[in-house]
């Protein structure tokens, strides 16, 4: 069998983004040769130890070289500074409007298999608007100063990310159909929200998410949709987690219900994305750079393994991704050889190995 050759981008970043972003590339260059792949790697730089070092946290050759030479690429972590700093924005968030991104998808799932109430979901976060195109004014008046940022919501970019979570519903009903005993859901979309005071932007997320979940295809899958308000989708979320199968939000909602969705599971080390465009992704650990580990080895690799194979699943590798995936899960399963943050004493490279070795 001929062979494939990926190039796939290396953007480490900043903190232990340096450490499990070559836990990536480790289980990568692993892969069994019967599935026909060879990688060639592009190190590529961003994060804030770049924007300190020269200016730019988005260095505009890591722009051009993953336009020119990638079919994908891992992205690690980001020290972004709490307070306004001059010049300075989130390489990720840039990465996401400057290749059209436009959907940030993260699985969360329990980690082994629990009898009763396991946890199954996707989180499908529209990537590339909403409070993140970060348009803020600030101005004096008698009462003080009153900053005011933009929320924008298009018809383009709801109708395109409630697109993206059918046709993951789809997706995962077809591996339920396959027998895939860890999907155990009928395919269901839930539309989160906050329409009922945000009637016009939200107003728009929703009606445009119900019109493109109506779609034939959608319907004759078999996918139905609800909706949930916001505040009460967080509610429900911790109190009946196994109950969903495939939620779908604008940016901000869904970057607070993913975060918070990774709790259910043990750990944020765990949880993986991918940031999704039509013709390139972007893997990338939920987790931030957690400098308080950083340089330790003992950062959960988990995050950024499933993340590759969240990559991999997108260039339609699926075969290559269900290796990764069973192989993480074995690990998991076993729990011998668990990092720190799962209450386990092994380090970085540790589980990695472990997880190669179950190839």
């Amino acid at each position: 069998m001929a062979s494939r050759l990926l190039t796939i981008g290396l953007i480490p970043g900043d903190g232990i983004g340096k450490e499990v972003i070559p836990a990536g590339r480790r289980v990568l260059e692993a892969l069994p040769s019967a599935l026909g792949l060879k990688f060639k790697f592009v190190d590529l730089n961003a994060g804030w130890e770049s924007f300190e070092r020269t200016g730019a946290a988005l260095p505009e050759e890591t722009h051009k070289r993953l336009r020119a030479e990638c079919e994908g690429a891992l992205f690690g972590a980001v020290s972004s500074p709490t307070n306004r700093v001059q010049g300075y924005s989130s390489p990720i968030v840039a990465l996401r409007k400057k290749l059209d991104l436009y959907a940030n998808v993260r699985p969360v799932k329990t980690p082994v298999k629990t009898a009763g109430k396991a946890i199954d979901m996707v989180i499908v976060r529209e990537n590339t608007e909403d409070l993140y195109v970060k348009e803020e004014t600030i101005k004096d008046t008698p009462e003080g100063q009153v900053a005011e940022a933009i929320k924008r919501i298009s018809q383009r970019a709801s109708h395109r990310i409630a697109t993206m979570a059918g046709e993951i519903a789809l997706r995962r009903q077809k591996l339920r159909a396959a027998g895939n005993p860890s999907i155990h859901k009928s395919p269901l979309v839930t539309i989160t929200h906050k329409s009922n005071v945000l009637s016009l932007t939200d107003g728009l997320f929703r009606t445009t998410a119900r019109e493109a979940l109506s779609a034939a295809k959608f319907v004759q899958g078999g996918v139905k949709f609800d909706e949930q308000i916001v505040d009460s989708m967080v509610y429900k979320l911790f109190r009946q987690p196994e109950f969903y199968d495939v939620i779908v939000a604008p940016n901000l909602y869904g970057d607070i219900l993913s975060d918070g969705a990774a709790a259910l599971v043990g750990s944020l080390g765990l949880v993986p994305s991918a940031n999704v465009g039509e013709s390139f992704v972007i893997g990338e650990p939920c987790h931030g750079s957690a400098p308080d580990i950083a340089g330790q080895n003992i950062a959960n690799p988990i995050a950024t393994i499933r993340s590759a194979a969240l990559m991999l699943e997108f260039l339609g590798l699926e075969d290559a991704a269900a290796v990764i995936y069973a192989a993480v899960d074995a690990n998991l399963e076993e729990g011998k050889l668990l990092s720190p943050d799962l209450g386990g004493t092994a380090k970085t490279n540790e589980v990695v190995e472990d997880i190669i070795k179950r190839f």
